[in-house]
């Protein structure tokens, strides 16, 4: 009997390039083993995925998550700025420009 398989797709977003890979892969593949099978990993050399979801949605532990039919494995880049601390320096700014409207 032969094994069965499923579609999935690989994304990432680079800098300066973005790949999005659709393939086949046997039922009861894991996140991991998709990019694994993709190729995006010689596409992108050096690429981390040590974020990994699907359709936007963190993966714990990507190497044990198996797949469903149609799901799109992303792999994130890392952020450059903690959310968090670029907002609270705008609301610092937003005060201070506030402050200074208000000697006037």
């Amino acid at each position: 009997m032969a094994e069965r398989s499923i579609k999935v797709e690989v994304a990432h977003a680079g800098v300066a390039e973005q790949a999005l890979i659709a393939l086949e892969v046997p039922e009861g593949c894991t996140a991991t083993q998709a990019i694994q099978r993709s190729g995006i990993l010689q596409r992108f050399v050096g690429l981390d995925t040590s974020a990994v979801g699907i359709f936007g949605k963190l993966l714990k532990a990507p190497a044990s998550h198996v797949l469903e039919p149609g799901d799109r494995v992303e792999i994130y880049r890392p952020l450059l700025a903690d959310p968090m601390e670029v907002r609270r320096q705008r609301a610092a700014r937003a005060k201070a420009k506030a402050a200074q409207a208000g000697k006037r």
